[in-house]
Order: C-alpha cells, then structure tokens, then sequence
C-alpha cells in the first residue's frame, strides 16, 4: 500500500462562485511535495518550500478543506480481496445527471465521469469477483432509469496507475 496524494479537479474544489479556489506557487509546491509522499513530514515539506512547520500544516489542512487535494492509501485491489476491475462505458437517454448520481452512490464505482463521445459517462467499477461484476452491471446500472446500454471493459491487467501529475 502506498500513500497518494490526488490533486482533485472536480466541481467539488469549486468555490461558491463557481470558480476554482486561487493556489499559489507555495501551494503547488506542497501538493508535489506530498504527492512525491504522502507521509512527508510538514517540517521537511517547510524546509523544501521555504515556509514553517505551522504554516505548511495550515496550508494542507485549507487544500484539504477546499477540497483541492486528497491525501489517501492507495491500495492494490487484487491483495484486499478485489479479483475483478473493469470499466463501463454507459449511454444515457435524457440528462446524465441523475444517473452519474445514482452510480456515484455505488460503493462500487470508484471513478464517474461525463464524458463527450460514444459514451455519455465512463465508470470505473472494483468487484471481489465476476458474479459481483456481474451483479452490478446487469442488476443496479443496467436497472437504472435513463440508462440505455452499456458496454463493459474488464481490465485483464493493469499496467500503470499514478497520481504523480504534478501540478503543472
């Protein structure tokens, strides 16, 4: 298990304007301070970006609160129990919307996006195994209202995943 840092660019870092929350270089350099590790220390991070212990702590804690960043364990899901990953791609009739919502609320769906394209949302599921992918695809997404098909990617192998973006 690693520790990750994920800088967010959901509508979630939105401020009530509808604009995203002003960061500033200090800022930036703390998110790849912690993205390079999540368990870095503020005080080494104060010395790396040139600020104190105090001061680094409350800027992460406000880059918590605006949700512009999470720090998380990342976890490989096939040794906790998790044999089957796939992603869907999904057709909506109507607006998207509630249909994203009701598969966000999934505990399932690790990753729901609105996407332009063949597919109006691309979802990322984590099963124990197939009789549970199996479940979720044919008896909670493919039930939902609005949903008009489906098609499913089961990820044989997965390759690389990384929150290393940096800040750019």
């Amino acid at each position: 298990m690693q520790s990750e840092v994920v800088a967010s660019r959901s509508a979630d870092s939105r401020t009530s304007s509808g604009s995203s929350p002003a960061i500033d270089a200090v800022s930036l350099a703390i998110i790849e301070q912690l993205q390079e590790d999540g368990r870095r220390p503020y005080a080494a991070i104060g010395k790396a970006v040139g600020l104190s212990e105090a001061a680094v702590r409350q800027r992460v804690q406000k880059l918590l609160d605006q949700n512009v960043m999470q720090i998380v364990a990342v976890t490989d899901p096939l040794t906790v129990g998790f044999r089957r990953q796939a992603m869907l791609g999904i057709n909506v009739e109507g607006d998207v919307d509630p249909v994203a919502d009701a598969l966000t609320a999934m505990p399932e769906c690790e990753y729901v996006v609105m996407t332009a394209g063949s597919f109006d949302l691309m979802v990322e599921v984590v099963c124990e195994d197939d009789e549970h992918l199996l479940d979720v695809i044919n008896k909670r997404v493919r039930t939902l209202p609005g949903v008009r098909s489906t098609e499913s990617f089961v990820y044989l192998k997965l390759k690389k995943q990384t929150y290393m973006w940096g800040t750019r």
